[in-house]
């Protein structure tokens, strides 16, 4: 199935499918829930997915944050 051939079936640009598909946006909550009817899923896993992979890219130094001392 194309960009556009699945664009079409859930109703969105193929701009937004093209740019999920090149990594140069993110998933939407909207995106999520249209994918997870087409394919049967949920859009936890949808969402989950763009969790792992936004956690898994992510380039932040929080090596100068001290853990909150609990009393």
């Amino acid at each position: 199935m194309s960009e556009g051939q699945l664009a079409k079936r859930l109703d969105v640009p193929r701009t937004r499918i093209e740019r999920l598909t090149k990594q140069t946006t993110s998933l939407t909550v909207d995106t999520a829930l249209r994918l997870s009817r087409f394919f049967g899923t949920t859009p936890e896993y949808w969402l989950n997915m763009q969790s792992s992979y936004d956690l898994a890219n992510a380039n932040v130094d929080v090596s100068a944050i001290k853990p909150l001392e609990m009393v």
